[in-house]
């Protein structure tokens, strides 16, 4: 775990200008720390030797306090611009993050819990707080401070300065030690936090569904494991953070002690003069405080530089590299040439290597067992997630040469949970969720679409109709306008993950008949297929993922009631 992360400095660019201050500040501090040293160990001497009165110690007195008063406002000031710059740094973070994520795509980073990125843009990005507020700043002051004291002190004394010279690397070694075991601790904790917060997200998204079979408070169960395995977690850190700081307390102090041993046996044998060796004693400490503080702070700010670094990592995800080509093919099969997508870090392929055409104007259904890559296989044909194996075929033309945003252009798509948003709306109506497809569109198109996906006569008769809160609608109906959105801009090609999911039979069969209507136009439809009157629609049935066929055909078996589809697909 690097102290200053570079990539820190592109990503939060307000770092640059606090690194500069801190090294200015510390300069001062570590100016005003042996003018310190000098002014105390003075006026004792003058004191102790008989020489000062009250009188003639007030100057020096007087500059001691000012001595003080001058570290108060230095630290005073660094401590208000580190707060300040982890402020806009976190800020500077989280919108790189969010826009990346953006750009990557609905489908997100690939291979990432939707909860973990949720949990690392919020409350991993605010531990940076200690990073900036701590850590940074008494780094600096650990490479400032203890090597302006060695300086001083090897002009006032040879044998000090060589102890603190050989003494002082001890502590940083010791760090180092104590940061990698932290490291691997402080990972655990960070991990088991990532799929404490992403079981506990999927667990609200799936709440309805396990309510409905009676499962809502198994999973409390699953809940309380996870969240004890934090709690042990976080305590192992915190025993760690306890006796790593007693033992570089520990070191410090044995080094402090081995110059005050030397100092006095040569202080007595007269080798030095009472007011150097006492200048050397008061100044001796200073050089392990920085030192010392840094180590303790490593653990507060272990978790945000962990945090960071998955961040870092979230940034540095490629996006899907895009052609240039910009004249698509049209009327052409759509060929899967062995596509199979493996995210980085999973031993398990998302999408097992998978081969079909998918021929125009026909309504084609994905199926395959939850898990087996459906979903995944519409981010490849939509263009945010890169084939790991095998390639897209436009016709005779590889998807990777087609410029992205031109080919994204002709698909219509709905996703499995689609949301009825519209930008500069924070309440959208129905028209306004629907207008999301295209901007341009007037309220006869509008309607014609909503025709289509078999729910304007619904609309129709809400209180506003089109001007009805589109939060107000049901989950089927939702579902169905999310399907007008698609259709809105007239695509070529329409994708749609589970479109009948929580509708009811006759809701179902007005969305079966507008699949079966945009088919008939001329589309190509695919459809990711868990219902039989779906897949029964389909003109043609594609098998995704490796599940032996006997699952398959368990998982399905309401379908082989009807000829057309054993015939054609099992």
């Amino acid at each position: 775990m690097r102290p200053v992360d570079p990539r820190l400095l592109t990503y939060a660019r307000s770092t640059r200008g606090f690194l500069v201050l801190a090294v200015i500040l510390g300069v001062i501090v570590a100016g005003l720390v042996i003018a310190q040293a000098r002014l105390l160990s003075t006026v004792i001497v003058d004191v102790a030797q008989g020489r000062g009165t009250l009188a003639s110690v007030a100057g020096g007195l007087a500059a001691l306090g000012a001595v003080f008063l001058a570290r108060a406002i230095v630290s005073w000031v660094a401590e208000s611009a580190a707060y300040r710059t982890s402020a806009k740094a976190k800020a500077e973070l989280r919108e790189e993050a969010l826009n990346h994520v953006l750009r990557l795509g609905p489908l997100g980073p690939a291979g990432r819990d939707p909860g973990a990125v949720a949990i690392l843009v919020t409350r991993g990005v605010d531990s940076l707080d200690a990073y900036f507020a701590r850590y940074l700043p008494q780094l600096v002051l650990a490479v400032i401070v203890p090597v302006a004291v060695l300086l001083t002190i090897l002009g006032q004394d040879l044998i000090s300065a060589l102890i603190i010279a050989v003494t002082l690397p001890v502590i940083p070694v010791f760090m180092v030690l104590i940061g990698l075991y932290t490291r691997g601790r402080v990972d655990r904790q960070w991990q088991t936090l990532s799929r404490l917060s992403g079981h506990f997200l999927d667990l609200v998204a799936g709440l309805p569904t396990l309510k409905v079979f009676g499962r809502a408070k198994a999973q409390a169960q699953a809940i309380q494991s996870m969240g004890e395995r934090y709690r042990s977690t976080t305590m192992g850190v915190l025993r760690i953070t306890f006796l790593s700081s007693f033992a570089l307390e520990l070191l410090a102090s044995l080094s402090v002690a081995l110059v005050a041993v030397t100092v006095g046996v040569r202080l007595v044998e007269g080798g030095m003069t009472f007011a150097v060796a006492l200048f050397v004693l008061i100044l001796a400490p200073e050089a392990y405080l920085p030192i010392r503080l840094v180590g303790q702070h490593f653990h507060a700010a272990a978790e945000g530089l962990g945090a960071a670094d998955e961040v870092f990592a979230l940034l540095e995800q490629p996006l899907v590299a895009t052609g240039v080509r910009t004249d698509i093919p049209q009327g052409v099969p759509i060929h899967l040439d062995g596509v199979g997508v493996t995210y980085p870090g999973r031993d398990h392929a998302a999408l097992a290597p998978t081969t079909a055409d998918l021929p125009p104007g026909c309504l084609i259904a994905l199926v395959g067992a939850s898990g087996g890559g459906k979903s995944t296989l519409l981010g490849v044909l939509l263009g945010f997630v890169a084939p790991t194996v095998g390639r897209v075929r436009v016709g005779q033309v590889d998807l990777a040469d087609l410029d992205v945003t031109t080919w994204r252009s002709h698909i219509g798509w709905v996703p499995q949970h689609p949301q009825l948003i519209a930008p500069g709306h924070p309440t959208p109506s129905v028209r306004d969720a629907v207008r999301l497809g295209d901007p341009t569109a007037d309220d006869v198109r509008v309607e014609r679409a909503l025709a289509a996906a078999g729910v304007l006569t619904e609309v129709q008769l809400l209180p506003d109709g089109l001007a009805s809160p589109a939060a107000s609608l049901s989950a089927g109906q939702a579902r169905r306008v999310a399907f007008a959105r698609a259709l809105l801009p007239e695509p070529r090609i329409l994708l749609l993950d589970e479109p009948t999911a929580s509708l009811d039979g006759v809701s179902e069969e007005s969305v079966v008949t507008a699949l079966i209507a945009a088919r008939d136009a001329g589309l190509t439809v695919v459809v990711v297929a868990h219902r039989p009157a779906v897949v029964d629609a389909a003109d043609v049935v594609v098998h995704v993922g490796d599940s032996p066929i006997d699952t398959i055909r368990e998982e399905y078996v309401p379908y082989l009631t009807r000829t057309s589809v054993t015939a054609r697909d099992f």
